[in-house]
């Protein structure tokens, strides 16, 4: 049985989630409230953090890590480009969403609106806030430039890139931090990945206090 330790609204555990499913590996998901601390959770990341994945004998953490153990454990179907130069514009896109993404938009939206309330770590901080609403907008520019050269983020066979990129806006759209109708050209790419099969477990995740908007489970938006 493959295990995954992780948390709903997770980008990094999204992006594992999808990977998974989308090479068809059935998963047991189990909800960990890392910020509790707990032993046994310790013991499987010393580092305290999800997602952690027990797969093949082994115990494994840090979502990059384990997608590139995926991906050569499980090759097909292929998330990573066999061309060299290909494979690090791959890297380089899942570097931008899980780093820079991150720090710019996911912690200012996501853990201020989310995290805090269910880790008892106080209220939203407006400043923060409003630089992560001003700061998506960026992004979405930057992601709409990509897609009007190629059918996905990184090339025209999808990848690890556009999983990286879905977990955290997927993420920002159970709490409507996305405006899809601004940035057409993203919303088509995102209702294409949304419709794969890959998507539906994440499309049933739900986070007790935060119901998700009505959109965020309708294919067609």
């Amino acid at each position: 049985m493959i295990r995954l330790y992780h948390v709903p609204l997770s980008p990094y555990c999204r992006k594992v989630r999808l990977s998974l499913a989308e090479k068809k590996l059935e998963v047991e998901l189990i909800e960990e409230r890392y910020w509790e601390r707990d032993p046994d959770f310790l013991r499987r990341n010393p580092a305290g953090k999800v997602p952690v994945l027990k797969i093949d004998g082994h115990t494994f953490s840090e979502s990059g890590a384990i997608c590139e153990y995926l991906e050569e454990a499980y090759p097909e179907p292929p998330l990573l480009p066999k061309d060299p130069a290909a494979r690090h514009e791959v890297r380089r896109l899942v570097g931008w969403f899980d780093d820079k993404f991150h720090h710019e938009v996911t912690s200012k939206l996501l853990y201020e609106r989310v995290n805090k309330k269910i880790t008892k770590e106080g209220y939203p901080d407006s400043k923060n806030v409003k630089s992560g609403a001003r700061a998506i907008k960026l992004h979405l520019d930057y992601m709409s430039w990509l897609l009007d050269q190629r059918r996905w983020l990184a090339g025209n066979e999808l990848s690890l890139a556009d999983f990286a990129a879905a977990g955290h806006l997927s993420a920002l759209d159970y709490i409507s931090d996305v405006d899809w109708n601004a940035y057409p050209t993203v919303r088509d790419w995102y209702a294409r990945i949304k419709s794969r099969p890959a998507f539906r477990r994440l499309l049933a995740d739900t986070v007790p206090g935060f119901p998700p908007p009505p959109h965020y489970a309708d294919l067609d938006f």
